[in-house]
């Protein structure tokens, strides 16, 4: 299986099944549309209004050569591999809800505005106590681990944030582990004291701002209805900058109403950040915010726009880095990770502050996958087994999709809200993933060529 295109007067060939990507010259580009179907003479005549006989020649002795090596069309190694089965499962991260409560009233907040459809209340020290013990009693052999504190807004529990990563590291040196800790925060309550403790002990930090303020505003503010960008800006942008710009990430989302977004990104680059994500809502069709399948080519073009000015600043020298563009082709995820993406539900799981157990943070609150409680310790594996066995060869959409071993079948979560079927994935989600990893691979073709 091969996925081509051009771009920013690029040619990509992707060979799926061996992971080779290919930027080929216009001859050997258009020789690839016949080289299975018709001989070397009838490719010649086919093309010889437009190149050489010489250079039709060249080009297909290039593609004789990279199908020889198994660089182009090659074959499925991994439809029969059942080694996602039969690995004995382990828990290798926890996204810690230490609050469902928040200061904003976003929007398009997936979590309705931080209880997540239940009650507020914020987690107990012992309630976060068992499960830093909950995720070390269920990993297994592995060393390194990952404890994201979640809300709702993390930060109205600084106590408790506190106090569990003083517990965890305690915890881990007695076992030989070691919690990678990150935190997702909006940025309102930051200070020096909380921005001195993140800085000596989390290894990541996810700060939300959506970009213009006009756009930032428009669904991201406070309980009166004002906006945030003015107060969160300098305290995140000290944020940035007291971690050397590495090691964090402002985390924006992208509407209906800014279908332009690349303006935030590039707002956002001007602003001085060099770690920057917007990502597309993800909304059920009755909300005025929510992306339509008929706003699809224009995103599309607006990631293929983006892509174009992410790539004019690295070569002025005014770099940034932006999340969907980031790509690892020559150590990328091992197998089990490209045919099972993040592992919600098995590898994964969200703690509410009352100790519930769900597949990851977009489930919480769905009684319909609660998998347990970290009071008593037990997982409900039915639940579980549903996620483990969910992998791109499940899927009977991903089975033919050229971007299946790039996205791992997408977000679950999405899966389901649209489709009630964690196996069946959100349609518009996938072209815009296409896109995303479309333009990722044109940015690298460029800036390492």
């Amino acid at each position: 299986m091969i996925h081509k295109f051009s771009q920013n007067g690029v040619n990509i060939v992707i060979d799926v099944y061996s992971g080779a990507v290919h930027m080929l010259d216009d001859t050997a580009y258009e020789a690839l549309n016949y080289f299975e179907i018709h001989n070397e003479d009838s490719i010649i005549e086919i093309l010889s209004d437009k190149y050489s006989r010489d250079e039709i020649i060249e080009a297909l002795d290039e593609l004789k050569y990279l199908k020889e090596q198994g660089l182009l069309f090659s074959e499925n190694p991994y439809h029969n591999w059942q080694k996602v089965k039969e690995e004995k499962s382990i828990v290798k991260a926890l996204c810690l809800h230490a609050a469902h409560d928040c200061n904003l009233r976003c929007k398009y907040c997936f979590a309705s505005t931080g209880d997540f459809g239940h009650s507020r209340g914020l987690m107990s020290l012992e309630t976060a106590k068992k499960a830093i013990d909950f995720l070390l009693a269920n990993s297994g052999s592995r060393k390194n681990l990952e404890v994201d504190f979640f809300g709702g807004e993390p930060l109205m529990n600084f106590d408790v944030v506190k106090e569990t990563v003083k517990y965890g590291r305690k915890r881990e040196k007695e076992l030989g582990k070691n919690i990678r800790f990150t935190l997702t925060t909006n940025g309102m309550l930051l200070n020096d004291e909380i921005m001195d403790f993140v800085n000596k002990n989390m290894s990541n930090l996810v700060l939300s701002i959506d970009g213009r303020q006009e756009v930032n505003d428009r669904v991201r503010y406070r309980i009166d209805g004002s906006g945030t960008y003015k107060h969160i800006l300098p305290l995140i942008k000290a944020a940035a900058d007291s971690r050397n710009q590495e090691n964090y990430y402002v985390r924006g989302t992208f509407t209906r109403h800014n279908l332009d977004f690349a303006e935030d990104v590039l707002h956002l680059a001007d602003l001085g950040f060099k770690q920057v994500s917007v990502e597309p809502v993800v909304a059920s069709a009755d909300k005025d915010y929510a992306l339509r399948n008929e706003d699809v080519e224009t995103i599309c073009k607006e990631y293929e726009r983006l892509a174009a000015e992410f790539i004019k600043r690295h070569k002025e020298g005014k770099g940034f880095n932006f999340f969907h563009f980031q790509l690892e082709l020559d150590n990328g995820p091992c197998i089990s990770k490209r045919l099972k993406g993040c592992g919600a539900g098995d590898e994964y799981l969200a703690i509410t502050p009352e100790g519930e157990i769900f597949p990851c943070h977009q489930f919480v609150g769905n009684d319909k996958f609660l998998m347990g409680n970290v009071n008593d310790g037990k997982l409900n594996e039915d639940v579980r087994g549903i996620f483990k066995d969910s992998n791109i060869f499940n899927k009977d959409k991903c089975k033919e999709c050229w971007c299946k071993f790039y996205c791992s079948g997408g977000c679950s979560a999405n899966a389901w809200m649209y489709n009630s079927d964690i196996n069946i994935p959100y349609k518009l989600g996938c072209e815009l993933q296409k896109k995303r990893v479309e333009c990722a691979l044109v940015v690298k073709a460029v800036l390492c060529d």
